[in-house]
């Protein structure tokens, strides 16, 4: 648990004459100064039905980077509607789990859409997670079918999970005989009539998250949760936004399955009639070219994109469509943010979270923003372009939703300028954790408060600052990982009789997993072959990058690992 002293929670150059309308001393609570926004009333309203309520002039939907071929509006809602018909011919009933296990293509959101509409329910997963991994989470959710690429439908196959075989190449591969079921599906030819209803409370997606503290949790999301991400998030953003339209480009490289690029490529930019340009992995070259190719003026991303664009640009003539760049997952050091705004003096830099970065030259607009899968992607936004001293805040509530500032000793509500945990409330707050009661309790209280795990306080014109965090999560490029995932896979290694896993800064990814490891008494086993036996039995940006050997794991009197400890030991290394 994360400790300041008193004088450390109290902010000495924090002055307010009289209470502000958005706090209440009474109750401690925090409401947005944003105006409420409009939800659906109508509590059978799915979330597909109100993404496609919206009415704009796109023309074009998707567009697959490597190819060009496309997806116009005109054909996603029939497409959607036939994969719905599709599922349903094919067995797959509203509640039944679906497991989503690809890169992004332009097929991604039609098959997400398509589940959903039908009212059964979606677990993305990162199609580079180990046979382990998925075997965990296809039992723990109970999956009845599974989309994923030819390579990986043998080993859904051994666990007794149909698959639908996605084709990676969406030219070269439609006429191979394995992807014919697909081609069925997204075809258009069926049409959806639905026989049961769908409601907001129903179970749209399950995201696994580390949640505050512990193992991988599945995080259970409403189609309310998810309607919220498109209207709380997505769309009050654009709305922010003059320039923010129909001819607008989205560039899609963060992944679908993570509930930043699910909310944003599945769902939101989709409802705004805007073109998104789809790339099935990373490649900074190709990146460069499709920006410039197709024209793409909003890119979302991860740090080491924009640290890969600030390369590709500092030649100057590239990338001159871009208008907004925004950074979530791990925040950005002030010198990354510096170079890349020199390079690119046109864009205007977001940096969602975390924001800790100044202007250079101009002061650009800046916006901020903080959430996380459990708040499905709803916390905090801010859009800021006067009060400099700001800047280093993680925004304004967002629209619709409450929070709490408290004490985590005395339990007690704290105003404006004081440091404690902060929890929030409201309709984008998840439903539950999949089968965990006890994490599900102990994290969603029973007036509906989310406690977070970070520690923040509100500044006197409303805009939240994180301090500190609760949370044991380590953040690689963009990935989450929990390292209670990694201690059991080392716990399972014959040579190692205790072990510890916690996150070292680095440059470039943000943060690396390292272990901490005791062996047993006479066993001998290498650095390498402690980070070879994890490497086996995770997903490659879960891999342990150190060892440090110990003669012992810092623990409480509870047994919990003290990984302030474990990072103080190893800084001083450093």
């Amino acid at each position: 648990m994360a400790t300041l002293s008193k004088t450390q929670s109290d902010h000495p150059h924090f002055h307010q004459s009289m209470p502000p309308n958005w706090y209440s001393h009474q109750s401690g609570v925090y409401t947005s100064t944003h105006p409420t926004i409009p939800l659906p009333s109508d509590p059978h309203s799915d979330v597909v039905s109100t993404l496609f309520s919206h009415k704009h002039n796109g023309k074009t939907a998707l567009i697959d980077a490597p190819t060009g071929a496309s997806i116009s509006y005109s054909e996603l809602q029939p497409m959607v509607k036939s994969v719905a018909a599709g599922l349903h011919r094919l067995g797959v009933s509203k509640g039944d789990v679906v497991l989503i296990l690809l890169p992004n293509s332009i097929y991604y959101p039609i098959v997400f859409l398509g589940v959903v509409y039908l009212g059964a329910v979606v677990t993305p997963m990162n199609p580079f997670s180990s046979f382990s991994e998925i075997k965990k989470q296809t039992l723990g959710g109970h999956v009845k079918l599974a989309f994923a690429l030819d390579g990986r439908a043998d080993e859904l196959d051994s666990l007794g999970i149909p698959s639908v075989r996605v084709p990676e190449n969406v030219k070269l591969d439609s006429n191979r005989a394995c992807f014919a079921r697909f081609y069925e599906l997204v075809s258009g030819g069926y049409d959806f009539v639905r026989r049961s209803t769908v409601g907001q409370d129903d179970t749209a997606a399950i995201l696994y998250s580390s949640g505050t503290t512990g193992a991988s949790k599945g995080v259970v999301l409403s189609h309310r949760n998810l309607i919220c991400g498109v209207e709380l998030f997505v769309r009050f953003e654009a709305s922010m936004y003059s320039h923010v339209n129909e001819e607008n480009v989205y560039l899609a490289v963060v992944p679908m399955f993570h509930i930043y690029g699910l909310t944003l490529f599945a769902m939101g930019v989709l409802s705004l009639g805007t073109t998104i340009v789809v790339m099935r992995r990373f490649n900074a070259e190709e990146m460069a070219d499709s920006i410039d190719r197709y024209g793409v003026t909003h890119l979302p991303g991860v740090p080491p994109l924009v640290t890969a664009l600030t390369k590709m640009g500092s030649g100057g003539g590239r990338m001159k469509s871009l208008k907004q760049v925004s950074c979530g997952a791990a925040p950005l050091s002030t010198r990354t943010i510096e170079e890349f705004l020199q390079c690119f003096p046109q864009v205007d830099f977001i940096q969602t979270e975390h924001a800790t970065w100044r202007t250079v030259g101009v002061l650009t607009l800046a916006i901020r923003g903080y959430g996380m899968s459990e708040s499905t992607a709803v916390g905090t936004r801010g859009f800021n372009t006067r009060d400099i001293h700001n800047y280093t805040s993680a925004g304004l509530l967002a629209p619709n939703m409450e929070a709490k500032v408290v004490d985590w000793v005395t339990g007690s509500y704290l105003p404006p300028g004081k440091t404690g945990e902060l929890w929030l409330r409201g309709p984008a707050i998840m439903k539950e954790y999949l089968n965990n009661v006890e994490a599900t309790s102990s994290t969603i209280d029973k007036d509906g408060w989310l406690h977070t795990g970070d520690i923040v306080y509100f500044d006197k014109d409303g805009y939240l600052h994180i301090v500190d965090r609760v949370k044991e999560i380590i953040k690689y490029k963009g990935f989450q990982i929990a390292p209670a995932d990694l201690e059991d896979v080392l716990a399972s290694h014959p040579a190692i009789l205790d072990a510890a896993v916690t996150g070292s800064r680095d440059e470039e990814a943000g943060e690396v997993p390292v272990a901490f490891v005791v062996t047993r008494p006479g066993a001998e086993i290498s650095e390498l072959g402690i980070i070879d036996f994890v490497a086996k039995q995770v997903a490659p940006y879960k891999k342990v990058r150190r060892v440090m050997f110990t003669n012992a794991i810092p623990r409480s009197a509870a047994g919990k690992i003290l990984r302030r400890q474990l990072k103080e030991k190893l800084y001083s290394r450093l």
